[in-house]
């Protein structure tokens, strides 16, 4: 005679509880499906507290987001979402304007950070944003709300820029205005003295102006006042002084750093500027290092970690109920056996 086996007659006498099994057994498979969110800090989908920020950079005038391009390298092989948009120099209300409409597109937080000009854009655009985690100011402006740019950078000597600027008028569908260049004879000596000139008369040639309101328009907003802040102050640097950038992050309490660098210090000392932004970001460079073998992926979300606790916790469950069953199983069994050991075999 064949015995029936033990999953036969739980679902036999205990029907519920191959119910109660079933269900367990979904749950434990269901839950890593919903709970883990993917890759951190990239645009779409929803982060948590834990999640990696996503990075954006904001370049200054006279350049473009190429600038950005030894950072992002580098931040990227860290697994960090980087976001380089372009700064439309037309202005710092319109400019900043601009780039609050491009953070309002990115979910989960994020480290702003801005060079020279796009240290001004990024004090207004990060206002009333609370995504935005901090700020890092790569020898920057950073006004208060009201200030205005070129009584500013007058405040402190130390600029060479003001003498190599060339005035250019323009004119557009809405308008006539003034762009200013750097007189490429100059830029070398006053924008990015570090690099080689081969590389800076590239630069002087593919300088992108900037809208002579820029340095006229007031300050919308000073979010270095609600957002921690880091700076780097450029010692070397002919664009903006020294001084007023040392004096701007001690107004705002930043975390600072100095380095012998010109005013371009993303392009001449990007693994500075990387430090900084990995600082701001929570992250240091040590432990960016340290994890080499998994370069280029993003960390997960702490949902992951969370959606193995809980399949954990339902495979014990589901255990539990097996155990349970089985033991009420033998129990039936026992009461159920006659004291005659040959009863059974008169059956």
């Amino acid at each position: 005679m064949t015995m029936p086996s033990t999953a036969d007659l739980i679902r036999r006498r205990f029907p519920h509880v191959s119910a109660a099994v079933l269900t367990v057994a979904l749950c434990t498979v269901a839950v890593p499906a919903w709970a883990d969110s993917g890759p951190a800090g990239t645009t779409g989908g929803d982060t948590d507290a834990g999640a990696r920020p996503t990075v954006v950079l904001v370049h200054g005038a006279f350049a473009d987001a190429s600038g950005w391009n030894g950072v992002i390298e580098r931040l990227q092989a860290d697994g960090y979402t980087v976001l380089a948009p372009p700064n439309p120099l037309r202005g710092l209300t319109s400019d900043s304007t601009y780039i609050a409409s491009v953070l309002k597109n990115i979910k989960g937080p994020i480290v702003l950070a801005g060079h020279s000009y796009g240290g001004a854009v990024i004090s207004s655009a990060a206002a009333g944003n609370p995504n935005v985690k901090s700020l890092v100011y790569v020898s920057a402006f950073m006004p208060d709300k009201g200030e205005v740019l070129g009584q500013l950078a007058a405040k402190f000597p130390g600029s060479e820029l003001n003498p190599a600027l060339s005035p250019t008028p323009f004119e557009t569908a809405s308008g006539k205005g003034t762009d200013l260049y750097i007189q490429p004879a100059k830029f070398h000596d006053t924008f990015a003295a570090d690099l080689p000139a081969k590389t800076t008369a590239v630069m002087a040639a593919a300088q992108r102006p900037i809208a002579a309101s820029a340095f006229t328009d007031k300050a919308p907003a000073a979010a270095w006042r609600t957002i921690p802040s880091w700076a780097l102050v450029a010692k070397q640097d002919k664009s903006i002084a020294p001084d007023l950038e040392r004096w701007e992050a001690e107004r705002a309490g930043s975390h600072t750093v100095e380095i012998d660098s010109s005013h371009v210090a993303m392009i001449s000392h990007p693994d500075a500027v990387t430090d900084l932004i990995r600082d701001a970001a929570g992250s240091s460079s040590a432990s960016s290092s340290s994890s080499s073998a998994s370069a280029g992926k993003p960390a997960l979300a702490d949902t992951g970690s969370r959606s193995l606790a809980l399949a954990g916790l339902g495979a014990v469950a589901a255990a539990a109920v097996l155990t349970g069953a089985g033991l009420v199983l033998v129990t039936r069994k026992r009461r159920d056996t006659p004291s005659d050991p040959d009863a059974s075999t008169a059956r």
